[in-house]
């Protein structure tokens, strides 16, 4: 009697919070959830006339023509060049430079470069595309300085191979702040009984940094590292889809970039919603997976 008399009690005490969090949880599932009934596209030959309960049933045939269509290996090669460039990136450079950042002992000036680094993190692919377009352009600052130092100029956003690069540089830049922030934590959760032990046994700066430093890193490292390989499909669509044009279709097409141009272009809707689904099945794998090398080389686990 009285269990059941508390536990009302509670549930009237707790109701302002659940109210509080229901809007989130009725957006998340209008825009998250209720969208996934689309997926039955993948299974028919979806005609928007006719509507799901109507369109014809065709089984795996998209996934099966996913697979012979001319470009689907190599939008598949393209997405996983990209994206494993990124990561190693993204996972080598945010380290490097925590490292540099730690040694900095005018507080001012540290403070003035992490503020610097950051910022781009919060600019949109929308904007920076604009700005690396007349920047990298024909006619842009860089190949201006390429001319004056009598080097050909580049198109770096039409050549094959350079498009490749500029995208893996402009990713980098544009993340490795933000990324060195997690870093910058773990360091200043060292002890610092282990420095002065190590200053004590003679180890210069240098010595303390791979001695002391590092091996505090590598658990957040791994799990970093690992968690990111989740992302190993995930090429960056907004980054893409603002810096490509047809010059580097072949070479810098990515799954999420060709499921908009077939999907949405060329209203093959089945067939690009079959690829979008091939593509998250694929993720969800990789991530159950980095979550258990996660747990298990990092001892990293959400619940």
């Amino acid at each position: 009697m009285m269990e059941g008399k508390k536990s009302r009690m509670k549930v009237f005490r707790e109701l302002p919070l659940h109210m509080l969090i229901l809007p989130s949880v009725i957006a998340l599932l209008v825009f998250n959830y209720t969208p996934m009934l689309g997926l039955l596209m993948a299974f028919q030959d979806f005609k928007p006339r006719l509507g799901f309960l109507h369109s014809p049933w065709v089984g795996f045939k998209h996934f099966q023509y996913m697979f012979t269509y001319p470009d689907s290996i190599q939008v598949i090669w393209n997405t996983l060049l990209i994206a494993s460039f990124k990561i190693a990136a993204n996972s080598l450079v945010p380290v490097v430079f925590a490292l540099l950042l730690n040694e900095v002992r005018t507080l001012i000036f540290k403070k003035f470069v992490q503020t610097l680094v950051y910022l781009p993190h919060f600019l949109s692919w929308v904007i920076l595309g604009g700005i690396l377009t007349d920047i990298l352009g024909n006619k842009g600052i860089v190949n201006h300085l390429l001319s004056g130092l009598g080097a050909e100029p580049v198109f770096f956003l039409g050549n094959s191979t350079w498009f490749r690069i500029t995208v893996v540089i402009s990713d980098v830049w544009k993340e490795f702040g933000f990324s060195t922030i997690i870093y910058l934590a773990a360091m200043s959760g060292i002890n610092m009984s282990l420095y002065e032990a190590a200053e004590m046994d003679g180890a210069g700066r240098l010595k303390q940094t791979f001695h002391v430093t590092l091996p505090a890193l590598v658990p957040v490292i791994l799990v970093v590292g690992t968690l990111a390989l989740g992302n190993i499909l995930n090429a960056g669509f907004d980054q893409i889809f603002n810096l490509y044009n047809p010059l580097v279709y072949r070479e810098g097409d990515i799954i999420d970039t060709f499921v908009y141009r077939v999907g949405l272009l060329d209203g093959s809707f089945s067939f690009a919603t079959a690829v979008g689904l091939f593509k998250s099945a694929v993720s969800f794998i990789l991530i159950v997976a980095a979550y258990r090398l996660a747990y298990r080389f990092g001892n990293y686990r959400i619940f």
